[in-house]
């Protein structure tokens, strides 16, 4: 019998890569972390059976894959609002709808893991992956983005390499369409973009709709899960913010975080007490002429992802 203390030697560097790798596959925080421990579950129970003819990473591979598949088989696809529908041009924000949502995924300090990870961990790219069905989204995760033979897949997913390689061209061919371009997805890498970042943060502080209307792309938009209401085009992004949102400069407080490899912001609003505290997180895309997209997720139990305290 393996020594359980043993296993956990063995298997726990691989607990972050799996963590993200049930994150590409299911697009929920809360689903990857349990998914995570299933995966750990089941090879503890099976390790005494691990022959060792493929690399105990891949084999680990192996199960969160067929794990993420199974709770795929019965939960519904995970879509941000503007895959669901037209978008608002009504201020007026309706009631909340059920939603499920994609979720914010701080990533590593090591420059090179950044690097390797933040393309495919971007929520405009792990959005679009919910697109995709269940087998085809886990072959285009493990070919394209894991680099594992088709070969390797096949015998994951107990199909022929041909069947792999088929459902790999229409993943491709799908993401091609609806996957967001490169500006759409940029960080702010250049210092352009990081003054435009910088301004519409102070502009967001201080209710300042004329400095935001020159940092907002005119087709920005704006979706704030789980609302399934969203608005594109400028006017109409700024209409609802004046409307709803900042009311009155220092009524928020943002503090620059990164989520999926991109920029975002931890937000805070002044409440009764005078104090700030945490309301959402707002993962933006900036582009080289300006902000293209703001996506807000009312979450305030993601500040600790972030290392941020609840109040300020």
């Amino acid at each position: 019998m393996t020594d359980r203390t043993e296993f956990t030697r063995l298997t726990s560097p691989f607990q972050r890569e799996l963590l993200v790798h049930c994150y590409r596959m299911l697009g929920s925080v809360h689903d990857a972390e349990d998914l995570v421990q299933e995966t750990y579950l089941r090879a503890w129970r099976a390790y005494d059976n691990f022959e060792g003819r493929a690399s105990l990473r891949t084999w680990l591979y192996r199960i969160a894959t067929s794990a993420c598949l199974t709770a795929l088989d019965h939960k519904s696809r995970r879509m941000l609002p503007s895959g669901l529908g037209g978008p608002s041009d009504n201020p007026e924000l309706p009631a909340v709808q059920e939603l499920s949502v994609p979720w914010l995924q701080p990533l590593p300090d090591d420059p090179a893991a950044v690097v390797a990870e933040r393309d495919s961990v971007r929520l405009a790219m792990i959005a679009a992956l919910q697109h995709l069905p269940a087998r085809q989204r886990a072959v285009l995760i493990l070919r394209d983005v894991l680099s594992w033979q088709a070969s390797e897949v096949a015998e994951l997913l107990d199909t022929s390499t041909a069947a792999v390689n088929s459902a790999l061209q229409r993943a491709r061919g799908l993401l091609d369409r609806i996957a967001p371009t490169e500006d759409d997805t940029a960080g702010p890498v250049e210092p352009e973009q990081r003054a435009l970042l910088e301004q519409y943060l102070e502009a967001f502080q201080n209710a300042d709709i004329d400095a935001l209307l020159r940092v907002l792309k005119e087709d920005v938009v704006l979706e704030m899960p789980p609302h399934t209401t969203w608005f594109s085009g400028r006017d109409d992004v700024l209409a609802f913010l004046r409307r709803q949102v900042i009311t009155e400069p220092d009524l928020f407080r943002m503090v620059p975080v990164s989520a999926n490899g991109q920029p975002a912001a931890a937000v805070y609003r002044r409440g009764d007490d005078g104090a700030y505290h945490a309301v959402e997180i707002q993962v933006l895309s900036v582009g080289a002429t300006g902000i293209g997209r703001i996506t807000v997720f009312f979450e305030p139990d993601l500040f600790g992802w972030f290392g941020l305290p609840e109040s300020q």
